[in-house]
């Protein structure tokens, strides 16, 4: 087990071994979170032969600290807070239904860029497995459980390539299974663990969607980059 993955890619075949129970199932869905958890959750439908689809959700950053988490939104409309944040901040309501404005304006355009119209796979009745590429405090990954379990699915799995300790436990309880392939400490950030970690575009997010789309297509860009 690498202490540090070279890629998402690489980071996403070696989390879809750890998934290996779930492989060619009918009722398996995998759901990437965009953007770094696609090129993670593509290479864990592929590996796993299930469809993808991605989950959108939306960081609500605190107003001149952008990178602090006070919540986030995800598809569906589900708004998480972190009330630690909010409390320790004393951040008004009408702030944070600002910011969640902003947010749901960016989540909505992105799910139109993502798809071209496609409908979204429906998760209800199935086992779906939530992947991205790492968790730090989780309040993204914790938005997405939350939305997701209104609609209907059987189980609910989160997996990532890595994670802090307390996080992936934490959602042992948030989950209906949870798997981290590394839980290194002192974690500090997501980042850390992988050796390119540049930011995923939304162009590759809708090439990776489409490729897998496509199997024709996927099988002669595998063949290509060999």
């Amino acid at each position: 087990m690498p202490n540090v993955f070279r890629d998402r890619a690489e980071a996403g075949r070696i989390l879809a071994e750890r998934l290996s129970d779930y492989a060619h199932r009918p009722d398996v869905l995998v759901l990437a979170l965009p953007r770094g958890g696609v090129p993670v959750g593509y290479e864990v439908a592929k590996a796993l032969g299930a469809p993808l689809d991605v989950f959108v959700v939306r960081k609500l950053g605190v107003p001149g600290q952008q990178e602090l988490a006070m919540g986030a939104i995800a598809s569906g409309g589900e708004c998480v807070l972190n009330d630690d944040v909010v409390r320790a901040l004393r951040i008004p309501a009408d702030v944070i239904d600002a910011v969640a404005s902003q947010e749901r304006r960016e989540l909505e355009r992105r799910e139109q860029a993502y798809r071209d119209d496609r409908p979204g796979v429906d998760p209800r009745g199935k086992i779906v497995i939530l992947v991205d590429d790492g968790l730090a405090t989780g309040s993204t990954m914790k938005a997405a459980v939350h939305a997701l379990r209104r609609l209907g699915p059987k189980r609910i799995i989160v997996a990532v390539p890595t994670a802090s300790p307390s996080t992936c436990e934490s959602f042992r309880n948030e989950s209906d299974e949870c798997i981290c392939t590394i839980t290194p400490e002192p974690f500090h950030a997501v980042g850390l663990w992988y050796e390119d970690f540049s930011q995923t575009t939304d162009d590759e997010v809708r090439t990776l969607l489409e490729r897998f789309a496509d199997p024709v297509t996927d099988a002669r860009v595998s063949q290509s980059t060999r």
